[in-house]
């Protein structure tokens, strides 16, 4: 149901994650967030650093906001956003450090950046029946929404990324695994649907890098991935705007692949996800797929990266504005979305280049909007008369 893209042509926004303020130094660790939310000095950074992330996208100007990922400790390459959700899951319990193999890691030695993704990566084990637990979903999602009128969207991390991240010595079984923390998810993002969230994006569904890397056994493929997002996001769309995040993967701003693949061999398992939004890695690749995605992709809203995630290069308005044109040329202007290509708040990039990102999302998107007869959006960034710079008089 489209209820924060509704009425808005051109909408921009961006994926997720923002870098951190240097002064906000507090982390949330395996606390309960309402826990953490009770001592003083979490709290004031927590709420403090939300309201500046807010802040920022409203002074670049972006239709629809988040809180920047601001649950998420700061840990070596973003492993947290693994992490949060099987920490404060029932069934999950201890911890255990990457111990090589298994359905999920980097296959990187000693001497490569992402070697020390593995040596740092933490996780519980799956001990027990899966349940929602502690997620607390809602109440991190009101934490930030309060704190401004554009409507926040809210990520979680998908059901089949913490099933092979995890040890499984309950069910022993990867697909009855995926499925049972499925079900939990499920139940958990209706409390938050039903809290008033009006877009819940689901973030990094493997449909489309098992279809690249061509992987498929009787659990991992990408029918099985479909159903499994479809069963997560069960009933949401009639409460709630429903987003697929997908991307090719940024771990401490690292690029996971030589060269940006195609999304070509996952858009016919992609077509038939129960969303009402998907977004795609476009930046990084030039538009490469736009046209294929334009061909395949007819009954819901795309989301298109503007910005590459991956460099400190701030894209200028007119190389944002050239994509956006490239993109409507397959993609109706009604059914099209403007981002980043992923979160920005990974290892690498400052504050003052993901703010800029998000201002030449809004000011290039402003110029098709202004060629096209559309209404622009107000960038208090880019507004001549609050420069310092002094003029030299005329």
């Amino acid at each position: 149901m489209y209820t924060a893209t509704a009425g808005i042509v051109l909408p921009t926004t961006i994926i997720g994650s923002l870098p951190r303020p240097g002064w906000y130094t507090q982390n949330l660790g395996r606390r309960e967030f309402r826990e953490a939310m009770v001592e003083r000095s979490y709290r004031e950074q927590y709420l403090d650093a939300v309201s500046t992330y807010l802040r920022d996208q409203e002074v670049a100007g972006l239709d629809i906001v988040t809180d920047g990922d601001c649950r998420f400790d700061a840990d070596v390459a973003g492993h947290n956003w693994f992490s949060y959700a099987p920490l404060r899951m029932s069934g999950f319990d201890g911890a255990s450090f990457y111990r090589g193999g298994g359905k999920a890691g980097f296959p990187h030695k000693p001497g490569h950046i992402l070697h020390d993704v593995l040596e740092t990566r933490v996780m519980p084990d799956l001990v027990g029946p899966v349940g929602r637990g502690s997620l607390q979903y809602a109440a991190i999602w009101k934490a930030a929404q309060r704190q401004t009128p554009r409507p926040v969207k809210f990520g979680t991390i998908m059901p089949e990324l913490i099933a092979m991240a995890v040890r499984d010595l309950h069910y022993r079984d990867l697909h009855k695994a995926i499925l049972a923390i499925s079900d939990a998810l499920n139940e958990e993002l209706h409390e938050l649907a039903d809290a008033g969230c009006k877009v819940i994006q689901m973030e990094e569904p493997q449909i489309h890098l098992l279809a690249a890397k061509g992987l498929v056994d009787k659990v991992l493929n990408p029918d099985f991935m479909v159903e499994v997002f479809n069963n997560t996001v069960r009933g949401l769309r009639a409460k709630a705007e429903v987003w697929c995040h997908t991307c090719w993967g940024n771990p401490a701003a690292q690029r996971l692949f030589a060269r940006t693949p195609s999304y070509a061999p996952a858009l016919a398992p992609l077509s038939r996800i129960d969303a009402d939004l998907i977004t795609f890695e476009t930046c990084s690749s030039g538009g490469m797929d736009l046209e294929a995605i334009g061909r395949a992709i007819k009954d819901k809203k795309v989301c298109i990266g503007v910005v590459d995630h991956h460099t400190l290069q701030v894209e200028t308005p007119e190389q944002v504005a050239a994509l956006v044109r490239k993109a409507l040329e397959h993609i109706p202007p009604e059914r099209l979305v403007l981002g980043s290509d992923c979160g920005m708040g990974r290892e690498g990039m400052s504050r003052r280049h993901a703010f800029y990102k998000m201002v030449s999302i809004v000011l290039g998107t402003n110029m098709v909007r202004k060629e096209r007869g559309l209404p622009e959006a107000t960038c208090l960034a880019a507004d001549e008369r609050f420069s310092m710079v002094e003029r030299e008089p005329s």
